[in-house]
């Protein structure tokens, strides 16, 4: 990759960096701290292009770097007459901050991953001086700190990069494919790229949780709220299996002897034309309504008249309806967010963000255990190394392999991105050694030695700012900055480089072998594992009798396909299959959501007829395997007709929009769980 094609934000990103590494060790070295390039170095791993990342991330590093010197402080003196004790300790520490900073998945898990190597970095190196330890923590927190502080000032104040910039214009981007894809689906234009493309909105949705997170932080002048975004996650995840519904419901309809009828023709053709269009503020309401009101009016009776055509009808016309409203909710939160005023901008954002709670994630606690006992088992089979040869260097090899497992423990297959932090550390000391000992030596002043760090450090930066670059580059960074010499006075051992190198060196790869052994799971296992989650998930839900939480539902589910499609993509398959039955599991929870309340609302005999059902969703989910994925018994499918023809009966105890309700959750469980299945009742 030429420098030539880079442009003007990674040259800006690039000058910050080394703005910032350059004030950190001024700084550092003004006030006289012994190890200044803990400093240089801190400065380049908090850099983010978006100033609401870096200042997101910096209190939470800052409370880490504290609390992992504490640990080391406590660690060290109380333990260092028994080595054994000692790395156990160390190592143990380090898997207890990785476990719960991986299920954490906010800025907050910072806090506890620093906390878990910072103690490594100050404890295995204080081991020959352990009466020096607290002396050696609090220069290693005041250095690192200063790093910190110094990346977080450039980058979040000078020439900022704002997350409301960049997020209000992927906000419009989204908006706009989402009303597109609809626009299609209303169509009937329904094919692979289509599905391909709806289905991206589950990655686009994770993508605006990843920047509200920096959102409270960003230096923008005007902040739009972070409930107002969350509102807006809320709204757009219904309308991906609103429009996958109605999609279903017009080409089953098409199959038929009739299609939709004309009216209905018609006001598909009108809400398109409004999603093509969408009316400013002032009228949006107005129109929406009278789209809904529209839909409301053509629906079939819920009775016991209903036949499958009619079901069909009522579905289509009910999530049509449902759609509208969506996308008119995604519109006014979208103005909402760009509005000065925190006032609503329409009655329905004050409704949409009074009921609004907080985003839960999808956590898997076994992948976060043995991550963090793989790098337990690192950090102890190091140390019986270490100890076993009496190798002087032997504690910087440690605290390498076990800060990689801990940085890249997150990764399916961690081995190949610390392969590629190697490659970029060997780099890195063959610069280093370059400046060491041929240009190092000639420098007598600060800014003549800034001067000449300059190129390979601007270099270093450019490249650090793309993603496919970076692990390389972060490699090459620290490797060259640790062991150049930028200490508090200029030394140049030869023997000292040799050998601090050799052990970042055999640290990196001693990583890149145990994890291949205890923390490598694979992209298809990882897929397995999230396609079992929402699996086990769904049966709970279909045998709990608590009330439903739909938007929660719908949120997780989001989260497993975000994090479910790049890892099918990396198996070299087409993810379309898998991801396609993720979006079915989706709406077969939402369905199992409304005959949740409907039981738990209703009266006994429609709880009777309800939980057959239910249970044997909780019976086929809990029994499906992602190698032999088996259809549903057809004993589930004589309970749903069943549950209809009972619950669409007109009783003076079961009001029209209770009959209505269950209707359309039977309808949608019928065609996601068995859409070959011949028509429910007599033919239309």
């Amino acid at each position: 990759m030429s420098l030539a094609r880079f442009g003007g934000k990674e040259a800006l990103f690039s000058a910050k960096c080394f703005v910032a590494a350059i004030l950190a060790y001024y700084i550092a070295l003004r006030i006289g701290l012994t190890r200044p390039y803990w400093a240089v170095t801190t400065s380049y791993i908090v850099a983010q292009p978006l100033a609401g990342a870096v200042l997101s991330k910096a209190v939470f590093r800052v409370a880490g770097t504290v609390l992992g010197a504490i640990a080391a402080v406590v660690l060290v003196p109380n333990l260092v007459n028994a080595p054994e004790l000692l790395s156990l300790g160390l190592a143990l520490w380090l898997g207890l901050c990785l476990y719960v900073s991986l299920l954490d998945r906010t800025p907050r898990a910072y806090l506890f991953l620093l906390a878990g190597y910072t103690a490594s970095i100050i404890g295995f190196p204080a081991v020959s001086t352990p009466g020096a330890v607290f002396t050696i923590a609090a220069l290693r927190v005041q250095e690192i700190t200063i790093g910190i502080l110094c990346g977080s000032l450039i980058h979040g104040f000078v020439f900022p990069q704002t997350v409301t910039a960049t997020l209000l214009a992927r906000i419009d981007a989204i908006l706009a494919d989402a009303e597109r894809w609809s626009r299609d689906s209303l169509a009937g234009a329904s094919d692979a790229a289509l599905d391909r493309d709806r289905r991206r909105l589950a990655l686009d949705i994770n993508e605006l949780h990843q920047l509200s997170i920096h959102l409270p932080f960003d230096t923008a002048r005007l902040l739009p709220r972070t409930r107002t975004l969350r509102a807006l996650q809320a709204e757009l995840s219904m309308v991906l299996p609103l429009a996958s519904a109605v999609d279903d419901r017009i080409v089953e309809l098409k199959r038929g002897a009739d299609a939709p009828r004309p009216e209905a023709l018609a006001l598909i053709g009108d809400v398109r034309e409004w999603l093509r269009e969408p009316p400013e503020v002032s009228h949006r309401a107005a129109t929406a309504d009278a789209l809904i009101a529209r839909a409301r009016a053509l629906e079939p009776p819920a009775d016991e008249t209903l036949i499958w055509r009619d079901a069909l009808r009522l579905s289509l016309l009910a999530r049509l309806g449902e759609l509208v409203d969506a996308h008119r909710n995604t519109r006014d939160l979208r103005d909402q967010m760009r509005s000065p005023s925190r006032a609503p901008v329409t009655p329905a954002v004050a409704r949409l963000l009074a009921r609004i709670a907080r985003r839960p994630l999808h956590r898997d606690r076994g992948i976060a255990l043995r991550a963090a006992a793989g790098t337990v088992a690192t950090i102890l089979l190091g140390c019986v190394f270490w100890i076993g040869t009496g190798w002087a260097d032997g504690a910087g090899a440690v605290l390498i392999a076990g800060v990689c497992c801990a940085l890249f423990g997150n990764s399916d297959d961690p081995a190949p991105a610390i392969m590629a932090f190697f490659y970029g550390t060997i780099i890195g000391l063959v610069v280093s050694a370059v400046y060491a000992f041929a240009i190092v030596p000639r420098v007598t002043d600060f800014v003549t030695l800034a001067a000449v760090l300059a190129p390979p450090m601007l270099i270093g930066g450019m490249f650090l700012a793309r993603p496919s670059t970076l692990l390389v580059t972060l490699g090459a960074l620290l490797g060259g900055l640790n062991t150049v010499g930028l200490n508090d006075r200029f030394g140049s051992d030869f023997s000292s480089f040799i050998n601090g190198g050799i052990a970042q060196l055999v640290g990196t790869l001693f990583a890149v072998v145990t994890v291949g052994l205890f923390q490598t799971i694979g992209a298809d296992t990882s897929a397995r594992r999230l396609i079992r989650a929402g699996w086990r998930e769904l049966a709970a839900r279909s045998d709990s009798m608590r009330r439903p939480d739909a938007a929660g539902w719908i949120a997780r589910m989001l989260d497993r396909i975000g994090l479910l499609a790049p890892r099918l993509a990396l198996q070299g398959e087409d993810p379309g299959k898998p991801l396609l039955d993720a979006l079915t599991d989706l709406r077969v929870g939402v369905a199992v959501g409304e005959l949740k309340q409907l039981r738990l609302d209703g009266t006994p005999d429609e709880a009777a007829m309800i939980t057959p059902v239910l249970r044997g969703i909780g019976l086929h989910y809990r029994a499906l395997r992602p190698d032999e994925p088996a259809p549903p018994e057809p004993e589930l499918l004589a309970g749903i007709d069943s549950a209809m023809t009972g619950l669409a009966t007109s009783t003076p105890d079961r009001p029209l929009d209770r009959r209505r309700t269950s209707v359309l959750a039977l309808t949608s469980l019928r065609r996601n769980l068995f859409p070959q299945a011949p028509a429910y009742g007599a033919p239309a």
